[in-house]
């Protein structure tokens, strides 16, 4: 799992205009030390959450069960059995929270809104959960009393779980509509109040986790093919509560609509290996790439569908398991992005390798690469997280070359602790946030920028 029970857990930042660069050169591998620099004036910080990793209360005043719920009740599938019954018990303490936030002089707070908490069975048009939309309006009213301002993200992963079971969640189609409907019901009770939206967080995670290891809830394995198609349906869903906001909101709350995408850094193991260089950019365009290139300019990456499709070819399919987009649905997504939300953790070597197809069908195989770590990075205790600080800036540089230098959030940032204590023991996760801002300060060019900056 990546993530763990605890209140505030995140660091949550926006970044505004960054200065325009050429394309991205692999190459330039500078890793300078520290810069002793200063945010520009307006820059501020916040904290970020999500409904079942935070609010407990999974039964209480009518909300619905969530795929997470389902997920998580079953032996075997969360470590030691852990479950979000309770959690950080968020539903009944947001008021402490809240203390707790203004005392610290935060200026953001990004919360999910539960799907099942405010829809139990997922559709608008069969029952709204007045309990579930009162606690969202004390939540929201009291961070506005207190001058905090609420960010809030319609999916962070808890999907109604009879959606799940009547029509196979994010596999179906139908899910564009009802997430749109959610998203809609969201807009009129709380828009008012609401300036910043994010539609899905890490939808990376929810396919390739939930759809193609079965690591994730709803802890399907449909290799090859189920992480394709639960990304086709998001960015669809996405596009569409964008053109919602955008046609029957927007100029009513002046609100902004974006996307959240989680995204480790690649670099090529020999950046004068052009093999390595492109295998770097295939894990990149894999995983960034796969949400962001449509949002931004209406298609999938051409090194995705090349590969895919290829692969595809060779394992006798008659067209590619990559789902393709008309060239209406292109025109559509295209431009949905009021601004990129950007979550990092870690970084990854990237060399070549190629997968033959007789291993059959994986989103994994289809990248031709292997992920390397180096045994030098700090360790923090979790398999998948290693202190990379210079891979953020790397990461910041490559979004504003790829996408034309877009708005840009970052929604997560964090570190896990590997030693086990009982009082507060924080050293290590101290040095990963000042070593990761500091990169966030460099690469953003902020420096040079006097205009509006953030972070949460």
């Amino acid at each position: 799992m990546r993530w763990c029970f605890v209140r505030l857990y995140h660091a949550f930042a926006m970044m505004l205009c960054m200065s325009a660069g050429e394309d991205f050169d692999w190459t330039k591998t500078e890793k300078t030390s520290f810069y002793f620099g200063t945010f520009p004036t307006g820059f501020t910080w916040g904290a970020g959450s999500s409904a079942y990793q935070t609010e407990g209360a999974w039964n209480v005043d009518g909300k619905g069960m969530s795929i997470w719920d389902a997920f998580s009740h079953k032996k075997g599938k969360i470590f030691q059995n852990q479950t979000g019954d309770s959690s950080c018990n968020g539903f009944y303490k947001f008021k402490d929270d809240i203390n707790l936030m203004k005392e610290m002089k935060l200026n953001h707070y990004r919360f999910s809104i539960s799907w099942p908490r405010i829809l139990p069975s997922g559709l608008k048009g069969e029952y709204i959960n007045e309990k579930g939309i009162k606690y969202y309006n004390d939540l929201i009213n009291m961070l506005l009393e207190n001058k905090i301002i609420p960010v809030v993200t319609l999916y962070h992963w808890d999907l109604p779980q009879v959606l799940q079971e009547k029509y196979g969640g994010w596999q179906n189609v139908s899910m564009v509509n009802y997430f749109n409907d959610f998203a809609n019901l969201c807009f009129e009770r709380f828009g008012s109040r609401v300036r910043y939206w994010i539609t899905f967080n890490n939808p990376w995670s929810i396919a390739v986790e939930g759809y193609e290891t079965g690591e994730h809830a709803p802890g399907l394995k449909m290799k090859g093919t189920g992480a394709y198609r639960a990304a086709h349906h998001i960015i669809k869903a996405h596009a569409k509560v964008w053109h919602t906001y955008d046609k029957g909101w927007r100029r009513k709350q002046k609100g902004l609509v974006g996307i959240s995408l989680t995204a480790d850094w690649g670099e090529p193991v020999d950046t004068s290996n052009q093999k390595d260089i492109e295998a770097a950019e295939r894990y990149i365009q894999f995983y960034l790439g796969w949400f962001a290139t449509p949002i931004f300019n209406g298609d999938y990456p051409q090194i995705m569908k090349e590969y895919i499709g290829r692969k595809s070819g060779q394992q006798g399919l008659g067209a590619s398991r990559l789902p393709v987009f008309s060239a209406q649905e292109k025109s559509y997504i295209k431009g949905t992005c009021d601004f990129l939300g950007l979550g990092h953790f870690t970084t990854r070597y990237v060399t070549q390798k190629s997968y033959p197809s007789s291993i059959g069908d994986s989103y994994f195989a289809d990248r031709d690469l292997a992920e390397l770590v180096d045994p030098q990075w700090p360790d923090p205790g979790s398999e998948w997280l290693y202190s990379v600080p210079w891979g953020f800036r790397r990461l910041l540089n490559f979004v504003k070359t790829q996408y034309r230098n877009p708005m840009i959030y970052v929604t997560e940032n964090g570190v896990s602790e590997k030693t086990l204590c009982t009082d507060l023991c924080d050293d290590w996760r101290m040095q990963y946030y000042k070593d990761y801002i500091n990169e966030m300060l460099k690469g953003g060019g902020l420096e040079e920028e006097s205009n509006r900056d953030v972070f949460f």
